[in-house]
């Protein structure tokens, strides 16, 4: 199979079948051989419904609704789970990705052999205040803090060959950073690529400003994951020697300034360099016992289930070219 698109959805009845269509017209007209792979993450209203009738007319289209709302992130591991396509395709479900994008992505993928091709919304149609300004400063942390030179990092729009969605795993909230998930993994060669914005159609956005708070603190968890995820130890039991050694230095210097100088009548814990000791070597013994504990949840970490499926279309059946 040539493509696989996989669009994670919330409450997105009206613009399915529009969506659906368009995609079907384009791979027709270049000859993929493909599936669209729609998630359901919990709609309240008709999109699973939808998405039933389209598979009774397609069989290319292929369902998995979640028993509840999961978040994005989830939807997207549930769709690489069981994507097939040499190429995976995701794009949003809200007619502000363009379909005709699709050819132009595969081809650089194969053709220019990239392990990731990100979309780049260069022209956008969100409000400047709320959205344009939050994302570029968003988007100028991430690349300063993550090593890779993307303009868009929240562009659902992204091409992936399936060796590398097979092999990042995709949770939390942490479908912003996939391509830095991917770089962690060893994929190092990422492109960008120019892609149309459309004007939402249908609905509003799921996505309010506490986004780029979220997005950010995912930034500060992304880094510690890349840096120290495997080594936990390494940063925190260097904290806590470093602030142990503190503690321990003021000790020694409270211990003979008493023993041997005298200097004044007070008793060694009615000095400040006493308590400045003390709060540093708990400290110190703290931050030492943290990596020791994060290296042990590191070794006996299970696989758990982080979301339930309560129905799936069409997943074991051959698709049509």
């Amino acid at each position: 199979m040539d493509i696989s698109v996989v669009i994670p959805l919330l409450n997105e009845q009206e613009s399915l079948t529009e969506l659906h269509d368009w995609i079907a017209k384009v791979m027709q007209s270049n000859r993929f051989s493909y599936e669209i792979l729609f998630i359901d993450d919990g709609s309240k209203d008709g999109s699973w419904k939808t998405i039933e009738n389209l598979s009774k007319t397609d069989t290319n289209v292929k369902g998995i609704r979640f028993l509840k709302n999961f978040g994005k992130s989830q939807a997207l591991h549930a769709g690489f789970e069981k994507a097939k396509g040499d190429v995976i395709i995701t794009m949003d479900a809200d007619l502000q990705d363009n379909p005709e994008e699709i050819p132009a992505l595969y081809n650089k993928i194969i053709e220019g052999n990239f392990d990731l091709v990100s979309g780049w919304k260069k022209k956008r149609y969100d409000n400047k205040f709320t959205k344009n300004l939050p994302s570029k400063l968003f988007n100028w942390a991430a690349r300063k803090t993550s090593g890779v030179k993307l303009n868009d990092f929240n562009c659902g729009l992204k091409a992936y060959k399936n060796v590398v969605i097979k092999h990042i795993d995709v949770n939390g909230e942490m479908h912003r950073y996939i391509p830095v998930l991917a770089k962690n993994a060893g994929f190092t060669k990422i492109g960008e690529q120019v892609v149309q914005h459309q004007a939402r159609k249908y609905g509003e956005t799921k996505f309010g400003m506490e986004r780029f708070i979220n997005g950010f603190l995912d930034l500060i968890t992304i880094w510690f994951i890349s840096r120290f995820g495997k080594r936990p130890m390494h940063l925190f039991g260097a904290l806590g020697v470093i602030m142990f050694a503190i503690g321990l230095v003021f000790s020694i210097y409270l211990g003979i300034n008493k023993l041997f100088f005298h200097t004044d009548g007070r008793l060694i814990t009615q000095r400040p360099q006493f308590y400045i000791a003390l709060v540093t070597m708990i400290i110190g013994t703290q931050f030492f016992v943290a990596g020791f504990l994060g290296e042990i949840i590191l070794r006996s970490k299970q696989n758990k289930k982080r979301y339930l499926v309560k129905e799936a279309l069409n997943l074991n059946h051959k698709t049509s070219n």
